[in-house]
């Protein structure tokens, strides 16, 4: 309880206000959501009423999303109120929620905070249609709520190669976000992992066989069906083959038509027999789709009308990525309102429904207004559009009147079970891979003989990663020395470490290679492992003066090893949260059998299938 406290003391009694209000309007959403099913006629009907009310103003809104930050807000606080003032001006329909950063790192938000980031921006709206709240909780609500389970990468799923996990995660997901008033997963992701140099898909992806991948999306679309919230499969025609993040630059997918056929695109036709509400379209070139150099999957309607909508017979709503991304936009030079809309009109045209966080609002909006005054979209395009993303909501429940608003009261009884911790612990363990163990270095021995150095290569030495991995760590060795090494402090560090490894009985070298979007991307590592020259230097001389004596740990993604080939003992986590890091540890020790299996090839070192079997260790057991 003590987290609850120091989350919600800030606002408690604006808190219990808002609360009592809500119980007592009796306009609280129920919290046991009714699964998400085939689109019944009660909401086509909804859907063709409401869609006849609208104006076209009104409609234009409804196919724009714009972001939201969750947290506490003063009533007079200028951020709250230039987003309510956006939402009335535009009529805006949806609102992506997500947190605020600082630099690489994501300023988690308590779930309280959250839902009542969603009561306020549904009740002050005052639209004719209720909000649609989308995230990105690719690994569930904890990558950016805290007090809740902290499920691993996607990729961590596909070592363990267990199905019926990802449709438990997408439950649980589910039942958490809706209970916090958040309606709509902007998830699976069902890009195929094929390229050991992508920045950006990586471990969000399952893996790189195309079957399992969509084995895995329609699982996680069922769970999250049954739970009560939306999907969206991610990002069509496919981005595991890319060496670009699209948040930065232009991507591109060269592969002829067979091969994406074979690869890229069987996981979306699973998604899509599964019923995924939407489908989200990559900011990628797919010359093999679409010839025309100037337009990316996004612009194309050969591949978002003629592919997706015509020939894969996809219903749903489709969904822009980013529109403010860097792989959009450097397309569109120019002042940025007009190069906004006409972005927006050349992605309506090519048949999306919904426009995700517009780099210019009031551009967009124009846009799409005056293409849709001048004929150059036509109305009934608009009206399709709408009605699909009506019908979302219906499904959603946003058509029974009085049900918008979230019962704080009942937050604690649906988020973060312990039921939900465990699952989380289950799948980080059944995920460990021991890929190499030609030194025998697993597993090793608790207690005091002898001197452990541990070295965790991370992004920030001054961050939450490596906390648990170092405190299980020092439980079983109380004498381990760890170091933190990141991009600042690896040429200060150097030679202090060159010490301790001549030293070191064992050494634990812990690779942090994180993979996310934008800007955040962490300069000391790459989808591949280490690249900045301090912390690479560091870990090649470990291997070259220790390496008989030296395991690494990859936590994040398993491509680590292919810029160090020479490592004897390789482990991968797949993953850098709290329950991968103690999975490793437990790993490490014999405590767990080890029976994870590589989702992905690593060129020259092991391929799809590989993992060294353990079982756990009697004596580790018994020490437990």
């Amino acid at each position: 309880m003590s987290s609850f406290w120091c989350g919600v003391t800030a606002f408690a009694f604006f808190f219990a206000g808002f609360s009592s209000a809500f119980a007592q309007s009796g306009k609280t959403q129920s919290l046991d959501s009714h699964p998400i099913g085939a689109t019944t006629r009660a909401q086509e009907r909804w859907a063709d009423r409401t869609l006849k009310r609208l104006t076209l103003e009104e409609k234009i809104g409804q196919m724009i999303e714009v972001r939201g930050i969750m947290g506490y807000y003063n009533s007079e606080d200028p951020t709250f109120q230039k987003l309510i003032a956006d939402i009335r001006k535009y009529h805006l329909g949806a609102v992506h929620l997500s947190v605020n950063t600082d630099g690489p790192l994501l300023l988690r938000t308590e779930p309280y905070e959250a839902a009542m980031t969603t009561n306020l921006l549904q009740q002050e709206s005052h639209g004719k249609v209720p909000l649609i709240f989308s995230v990105d909780f690719e690994r569930g609500p904890s990558m950016r709520l805290t007090s809740i389970e902290a499920f691993p990468q996607p990729m961590a799923f596909g070592a363990a190669h267990n199905p019926a996990y990802v449709e438990q995660f997408a439950k649980i997901v589910a039942e958490e976000s809706r209970a916090l008033g958040i309606d709509w997963n902007f998830y699976p992701i069902a890009d195929v992992q094929i390229n050991p140099e992508n920045p950006i898909i990586n471990t969000r992806s399952f893996g790189e066989d195309p079957a399992e991948v969509g084995e895995m999306v329609a699982a996680y679309i069922r769970g999250s069906h049954e739970g009560g919230m939306l999907t969206t499969l991610k990002h069509f025609p496919g981005h595991g083959d890319t060496d670009v993040d699209s948040h930065l630059n232009l991507a591109r997918v060269n592969a002829p038509l067979e091969r994406l056929n074979a690869v890229e695109l069987p996981p979306f036709e699973a998604g899509i027999k599964a019923g995924s509400d939407a489908v989200m379209i990559a900011h990628v070139a797919f010359p093999a789709l679409e010839p025309d150099p100037t337009k990316i999957a996004t612009t194309s309607k050969k591949v978002v009308t003629g592919l997706l909508r015509e020939q894969m017979g996809f219903k749903g709503v489709i969904v822009s990525d980013a529109m403010e991304m860097k792989g959009l936009t450097k397309l569109y030079p120019g002042d940025s309102s007009k190069a906004a809309g006409r972005a927006a009109v050349d992605t309506v045209l090519a048949g999306q429904d919904l426009l995700e966080l517009p780099s210019d609002l009031d551009g967009t909006f124009n846009g799409l207004l005056q293409a849709a005054k001048s004929g150059e979209i036509s109305r009934a395009q608009i009206d399709a559009s709408v009605r699909r993303i009506l019908l979302v909501k219906a499904k959603a429940g946003l058509d029974t009147p009085g049900k918008h608003l979230v019962d704080m009261n009942q937050i604690q009884y649906s988020v973060g079970k312990p039921s939900s911790y465990a699952l989380a612990q289950e799948v980080a363990d059944h995920a460990v891979t021991l890929v190499r163990d030609d030194n025998h270095m697993v597993p090793l021995s608790r207690g005091d003989a002898g001197q452990t150095l541990v070295v965790i290569f991370v992004s920030d030495a001054h961050g939450d990663e490596g906390r648990v991995l170092e405190r299980e760590i020092h439980s079983r060795i109380r004498g381990a020395r760890v170091v933190y090494v990141d991009r600042r402090s690896a040429d200060v560090e150097a030679d202090g470490i060159a010490a301790l490894v001549s030293k070191a009985q064992h050494v634990i070298a812990a690779v942090y290679s994180v993979s996310q979007p934008g800007p955040a991307e962490v300069a000391a590592t790459s989808a591949s492992g280490l690249t900045a020259q301090g912390s690479a230097g560091i870990l090649r001389n470990i291997l070259d003066k220790a390496g008989d004596r030296t395991i690494v740990l990859a936590l994040g993604s398993p491509y680590s090893i292919l810029n160090f080939p020479s490592e004897r003992s390789y482990m991968c986590m797949y993953s850098w949260v709290p329950t991968s890091e103690s999975a490793a540890v437990k790993a490490l020790f014999g405590e767990i059998p080890i029976h994870g299996k590589l989702p992905v090839t690593l060129p020259g070192i092991a391929k799809r299938g590989d993992g060294i079997d353990k079982e756990a260790s009697t004596a580790a057991s018994i020490s437990r």
